[in-house]
């Protein structure tokens, strides 16, 4: 909502660089998209060694 508010705003102060943004907001948001993939792949591959190299510490406290 706050978003859409700041928009109407700059659409009343400046409409073509509000219009600008409403059309170039899905491109940016295209090219970015496989950054995005990139980073939860790596958090997923931190994640598992994170509990591969806790497991024996996991494993002995459970005993």
């Amino acid at each position: 909502m706050t978003r859409f508010l700041l928009w109407c705003i700059l659409l009343f102060l400046c409409w073509p660089l509000a219009l600008a943004a409403l059309v170039l907001y899905p491109i940016v948001w295209l090219l970015l998209l496989p950054f995005r993939i990139v980073g939860i792949a790596v958090g997923g591959v931190f994640s598992l060694l994170t509990a591969i190299i806790t497991l024996p510490a996991r494993l002995l406290r459970a005993i």
